[in-house]
């Protein structure tokens, strides 16, 4: 892999623990580093750091609060 690469991967903690336990993707890295936003992209979708998901959480969180309040009633 790139210097550069190797570099990024072990300063995103959450990207260098995904990798970790997704081994495959050292060999696909290692001949196709222009892959590393997929992998990001992966681990975004699998840790749901996405945007989308951050949505549905918030929404979640409000749906649980309104619940409770309407119990408090």
């Amino acid at each position: 892999m790139i210097n550069e690469m190797v570099f990024n991967i072990k300063q995103n903690r959450l990207l260098y623990n995904y990798l970790k336990y997704n081994s495959h993707w050292y060999k696909i890295l290692n001949r196709e580093p222009f892959r590393l936003k997929e992998l990001e992209e992966e681990m975004k979708k699998e840790y749901k750091l996405r945007f989308e998901d951050r949505i549905i959480n918030l929404g979640e969180k409000i749906e649980l609060l309104s619940s409770f309040l309407e119990i408090m009633k």
